[in-house]
């Protein structure tokens, strides 16, 4: 016993310090890297971020699993470069995931794109958490909702996931401007023309009804001299935006971001 109790500890062995220290340097420059990256924002914007990385890993298992690689790209965006407070958050379907230099079209205002592919409103409803509220964006400018019609939504319907969307920000963010843009007319969805028209009056009048709320009509921009969609401002798909379609977007947005 008294030989055990005098007994040295045992050195690691010189392979061992090796593995070790080389360990400890990655979590070194690990830990540097995701300081620069938050860096460029508040303290408590970035813990801000970084909690609503977290509450996105924990709440993996209630997103649909269309959505959550979506959702964890846009996480780990934030967590690689988190972007600074009081911009706006373009939130949306495909209309805005395609929109190529979306983040510089607007001159030096801060946007952070926040479209997932196949959305619709009602999932932009469901996931404000994640899309809006850890930006603090003064405005958020919307666009979803023809995915809902062509999926068998009512115009009823939109507009209800439209007003879940509000009150979500509001609840959390009631000085947030919220824009939306109208649902577009496209030639592949023509026959969903007349349900989209109610769907945007509807939402209309209820932005009218409602301060800091804003209401874009490129619906009626997109149609040509006989009521159809103008066929020049899609791609071959015929539902999607070319650079003209977008072009068209952005001349009629930018009027409601000065």
């Amino acid at each position: 016993m008294r030989g055990m109790m005098n007994r040295k500890p045992r050195k690691p062995a010189r392979g061992q310090d090796r593995v070790h220290a080389r360990t400890r340097r990655r979590m070194r420059a690990a830990v540097a890297v995701f300081g620069l990256a938050l860096g460029a924002v508040s303290p408590l914007h970035a813990q801000t971020l970084r909690k609503a990385s977290v509450d996105m890993r924990q709440g993996a298992s209630s997103i649909d699993a269309r959505w959550r690689e979506s959702l964890e790209d846009f996480a780990a965006r934030d967590r690689a470069q988190a972007p600074a407070p009081g911009g706006v958050v373009f939130v949306g379907s495909s209309s805005i995931r395609l929109w190529n230099d979306l983040e510089r079209e607007f001159g030096g205002m801060t946007v952070v794109k926040r479209g997932f592919g196949g959305s619709r409103l009602s999932d932009c409803a469901r996931y404000v958490a994640q899309l809006v509220l850890p930006y603090k964006p003064r405005t958020v400018v919307v666009y979803a909702g023809d995915n809902d019609l062509a999926e068998g939504a009512t115009p009823e319907g939109v507009l209800a996931s439209y007003t879940e969307f509000v009150e979500r920000v509001r609840e959390a963010l009631p000085e947030t401007r919220i824009v939306y843009i109208s649902i577009k007319p496209s030639p592949l969805r023509e026959a969903l023309m007349p349900a989209a028209i109610q769907a945007n009056e509807l939402i209309e009048e209820y932005s009218k009804r409602h301060p800091g709320l804003g209401y874009i009509d490129i619906y009626t921009r997109m149609l040509d001299d006989k009521g159809r969609p103008r066929a020049e401002l899609f791609l071959p798909d015929a539902l999607h935006l070319n650079a003209a379609g977008y072009a068209l977007w952005k001349s009629a947005i930018a009027e409601h971001l000065r």
